[in-house]
């Protein structure tokens, strides 16, 4: 079951959002400002990205930046994001064996192509 992890605020979300109703995909959709993922959850998630950790990060946040994290370990980064649920970058979809981060958003899609 394929999982979007949507803010609804977020232009580029409801753009995978509106990609993934298009496409007629069955899937679920996660608010994680809502209910924020846990520390386990994140690292689960983290594994199954392509992308290293930061790329997770939405750093040009001011949660991010007042952390002054010069060089972050994963571990930092989570649990970043565990804190401060903002931080998630979106949207993500999550297929259960692999992520991806959809910037933009049509790099969702790869996962659509591959299944």
């Amino acid at each position: 079951m394929l999982t979007l992890y949507h803010n609804p605020r977020c232009s580029k979300s409801r753009e995978a959002l509106n990609l993934l109703e298009t496409q007629g995909v069955d899937f679920r959709i996660h608010r994680y400002l809502e209910t924020p993922l846990s520390l386990d959850e994140l690292q689960s998630l983290a594994a199954r990205l392509d992308d290293d950790t930061l790329a997770l990060v939405r750093t040009n946040e001011m949660e991010w930046k007042a952390l002054r994290l010069a060089a972050p370990s994963e571990q930092q980064c989570l649990e970043a994001i565990a804190q401060h649920p903002r931080l998630m970058q979106r949207p993500l979809l999550d297929r259960g064996d692999r992520a991806v981060i959809g910037r933009p958003p049509e790099a969702i899609l790869s996962l659509l192509d591959e299944a």
